[in-house]
């Protein structure tokens, strides 16, 4: 589903342009699917028929004195000048609309700042460009980035049904479950958006925002990072995937299996490891140095015949465990395993005719990262 309800495109659109080129022209907040969005939406629309409804009668009587009692006709104008009734009349009449707007907004505000009585307590962290998902009640902790080939970005390809709106690790959540969301940043203002879920808060450094939701029918849905964080805010997608509560444990089971084999340091080839090296840092690496290794200079400085890449290994696995401070490189310590740094220096140091013929091991990380 896209971020936008009630798609309109102009037929002389569809006539001259790829239908497929076009962004959604949403002309209406999206219902959602679930209790408090379906609650927003109707308060929502219940709000904008009040404004009609003004509208017309406020633009009806304008246009009826226009018309019927102009100059032309003779009319002369009546003096309301401290009239008493008048201004009862225009004070009551604004007041009991702001009763009957506030009555339905204040009961709807009351529910979505009601974050008690959670089964699930999620905590999501913004980072630049990703997001991190911290399971509370489950122990269960991943990164989300972008999985848009890089192909896709570059107009080498052709988009995808999902683009830009696609990552590698969904948000898993069980349906009928009230879920939890304790938001915050590790780096700037960013702002978590699921439009189907009726949640968007800010993630900030240093504060924690809270959200929740309740999805009732399972499905995938999608949103953004709706706070400009950088180069990379448009490749931030948000994907949050609900499904049954059998599911869910599975899923649970699974994860925490991963997790714990993620942390096995196991001996791999030269080949094995620049394989998954190429993969992440097409992940982790690629929007800032570039496919090239070339970087974007001066703020992301090239990696081809970069004295860090081609000098001491320790230096070189130091640099993605603790980034470097006061720099736009970020510290990869707690995003990456220990196979997973070993594997993208090791690309690194060979990757783009640098050849150094180095073969990084997940231990040499190891110890290093203990040290």
């Amino acid at each position: 589903m896209r971020l936008g309800m009630l798609s309109v495109v102009p037929a002389f659109l569809l006539s001259t342009t790829s239908q497929s080129a076009l962004a959604e022209w949403g002309l209406n907040i999206t219902e959602g699917v679930t209790s408090l969005s379906q609650e927003i939406y109707s308060l929502h629309m219940i709000i904008f028929y009040i404004c009609v409804a003004i509208a017309v009668v406020v633009f009806g009587v304008m246009l009826y004195s226009i018309i019927y009692h102009r100059k032309s006709r003779g009319a002369e104008a009546s003096n309301f000048h401290e009239s008493t009734t008048v201004e009862i009349i225009w004070t009551i009449i604004p007041l009991l609309i702001l009763v009957v707007m506030a009555v339905p907004a204040t009961s709807t505000l009351i529910d979505m700042y009601d974050n008690s009585d959670s089964d699930i307590d999620i905590q999501v962290t913004g980072y630049q460009w990703k997001w991190r998902y911290t399971y509370l009640n489950e122990e269960i902790d991943f990164f989300s980035n972008l999985s848009t080939p890089q192909d896709q970005i570059n107009n080498e390809s052709d988009k995808g049904e999902h683009y830009l709106l696609e990552v590698d690790k969904p948000l898993v959540i069980p349906i009928n479950k009230k879920v939890r969301f304790l938001l915050t940043a590790n780096d700037v203002i960013h702002s978590w958006w699921v439009p189907d879920l009726a949640v968007k808060k800010d993630t900030i450094p240093g504060f924690i925002n809270e959200s929740w939701a309740r999805v009732e029918k399972p499905g995938i849905y999608r949103g953004q990072c709706t706070e400009l964080c950088g180069a990379g805010h448009g490749y931030m997608p948000i994907v949050v995937k609900a499904v049954s509560e059998s599911e869910y444990e599975e899923w649970v089971v699974a994860q925490k299996a991963e997790s714990l084999a993620s942390q096995e340091v196991k001996e791999m080839s030269y080949d094995e490891l620049y394989a998954l090296g190429e993969k992440v840092y097409a992940t982790n690496c690629l929007a800032c140095h570039q496919a090239t290794g070339l970087g974007i200079p001066p703020v992301f400085p090239a990696l081809k015949d970069s004295p860090i890449v081609k000098g001491s290994i320790d230096d070189h696995i130091d640099m993605v465990l603790n980034g470097k401070p006061g720099t736009a490189m970020a510290a990869y310590a707690d995003q990456l395993t220990v196979t997973e740094v070993a594997a993208v220096v090791t690309y690194e140091r060979n990757a783009w005719e640098n050849n150094t013929g180095d073969t990084v091991t997940p231990a040499q990380v190891d110890a290093l990262k203990n040290k």
